[in-house]
């Protein structure tokens, strides 16, 4: 008998239980044994073999935008040159190749448009261009501080780089690529820490971030933005919660308090993050421990208040500019708003489609608050956190592609269908073919802005299905108590057995 007598008897293996991995195991030889001893590897533990996953798909994630990484020769005199001339060479962005190549990334536009090459420091820097209407306006930068001190740090660093290669011959490319190449480093740390904390949040279902570690999501959107930031803050935060829901302990501890510094830092990032509190507000509300729910808000301010007062206090116009943007941005295509807009011929007003959405966002927050109370058991955090993400995205005036990388590894955590996950991920994916024809030239163009919004109504009609699956899911239904519900002279009555 072996030394080592440890058993993971309560794991689950998906090549048992998953209808997708079953079939396909039967390529390496079949489903785990019935016998087999699980849990004792020593090297290739589940949480490794994730990452090994994982970076297979943002090495392809890279490789789906390195096609806007081509430089070519240019005199930086000439009109052709951009603001990412250097040395003779430039960006290959000729007859817009980023759109038309599906290889846009707003890393790389952000380096010249948010003046980062000047490697100033973003909140006291300010520009001045117009608005839509034609108005000179004043510009900072448009993200929040987390985000912006990164981009600010990986504009530094490209800055060093770039001496090092004057000085000592370091090998380099454009400042654009080497800002992207950084960037892309950082944000591939962030997405693995989101898996690595996915994966713990899973319990038994250590294997259920696979789908996260390879979805097309995130091969077309890891780089596309900087959302790895916000989304590895809150699953930091889920992982936090999770451990302390396990405790027996009355007391709260330190794990809430993690969660809240987690979630403090996600809403120096974007907004989103804060739905949390929604999420464990109902569950504290369920289960009686509100001292958790305290700590993790007395958590949350520090970190947010440790990461803004400073530019707050220092340069509070710059600190404001990614909530005047926010209020100032029109319905955008993506959106729901956008969708109605194109259909009805007609332009919102910013005021009211900004009280619209929010009134929409409330609404649809209370409907998920009352599910969760009228759930026969509490749900699970991932099950809340995707139906407010869910509501929140449904509910907004922008939709960006990359938005519904928010939704990836909450998916996989609350809805245990692989056949409905990968089907949406797909599905969401390829808008991004349309997307990036709308940015063409209109004799260029290879679809019509009709099957943009024909895409956006598939992928919303996708996610709408996800929450439902989630609803049913949390209230416990099943089929036979709704057969319960049938015609009776025309009319629907209840048939109790």
């Amino acid at each position: 008998m072996a030394g080592d007598s440890r058993v993971d008897a309560q794991r689950e293996s998906p090549s048992l239980s998953d209808p997708v991995v079953a079939p396909a195991s039967s390529v390496i030889g079949g489903p785990v044994g019935r016998h087999a001893v699980v849990g004792r590897q020593k090297y290739l533990t589940p949480i490794r073999v994730l990452f090994g996953l994982a970076l297979i798909g943002l090495a392809l994630g890279w490789f789906g935008k390195a096609g806007c990484l081509q430089q070519r020769p240019v005199d930086p005199a000439s009109s052709s040159a951009s603001r990412t001339a250097q040395g003779g060479l430039d960006l290959d962005w000729r007859n817009q190749r980023q759109f038309f190549a599906l290889c846009y990334s707003d890393v790389i536009a952000l380096y010249g448009n948010e003046h980062l090459d000047t490697a100033s420091f973003p909140y006291r820097t300010y520009w001045f261009e117009k608005d839509s209407s034609g108005v000179q306006v004043k510009r900072y930068m448009e993200y929040p501080v987390l985000t912006g001190m990164f981009m600010y740090g990986a504009a530094k660093v490209t800055d060093w780089w770039q001496t090092g290669h004057e000085k000592w011959g370091l090998p380099s490319a454009l400042s654009a690529v080497m800002f992207f190449n950084f960037v892309a480093l950082g944000l591939a740390l962030f997405w693995l820490v989101t898996i690595w904390a996915t994966g713990r949040t899973a319990r038994t279902r250590v294997w259920a971030p696979w789908l996260a570690a390879l979805s097309p999501l995130v091969i077309v959107h890891v780089f596309t933005n900087f959302d790895a930031i916000p989304i590895a803050m809150v699953a930091l935060a889920m992982l936090a919660w999770t451990r302390f829901e396990d405790s027996d302990d009355a007391r709260p501890g330190w794990t809430p308090v993690l969660a809240g510094v987690a979630i403090g830092l996600g809403a120096s990032s974007s907004w989103y993050p804060l739905l949390f509190f929604v999420a464990i507000g109902v569950l504290c509300a369920r289960n009686g421990r509100i001292a958790g729910f305290v700590a993790a808000a007395v958590g949350a301010v520090l970190a947010w208040a440790a990461v803004n007062v400073a530019v707050l206090l220092a340069y509070p116009t710059g600190w404001s500019e990614f909530i005047r943007y926010g209020l100032a941005r029109s319905a955008e295509s993506d959106s729901l708003f956008g969708v109605v807009r194109d259909l009805g011929g007609f332009t919102w007003n910013t005021a009211v489609l900004n009280g619209l959405s929010l009134f929409l966002l409330v609404l649809a927050v209370v409907g998920v608050v009352a599910v969760a109370i009228l759930a026969p058991k509490p749900p699970s955090l991932a099950q809340l956190m995707f139906l407010l993400v869910a509501a929140y995205l449904l509910t907004n005036k922008v939709w960006s592609p990359q938005y519904s990388l928010w939704l990836v590894p909450l998916a996989v955590l609350a809805i245990p269908r692989t056949r409905l996950l990968i089907s949406w991920m797909v599905i969401d994916a390829l808008i991004w073919i349309p997307r990036m024809s709308q940015y063409l030239d209109t004799d260029r163009m290879w679809l019509t802005p009709q099957w943009f919004t024909l895409a956006v109504l598939i992928r919303t009609g996708m996610v709408i299905a996800l929450c439902v699956v989630v609803v049913w899911d949390v209230l416990g239904l099943d089929a036979r108590r709704l057969r319960q519900w049938v015609p009776d002279g025309g009319q629907l009555s209840l048939r109790r057995g």
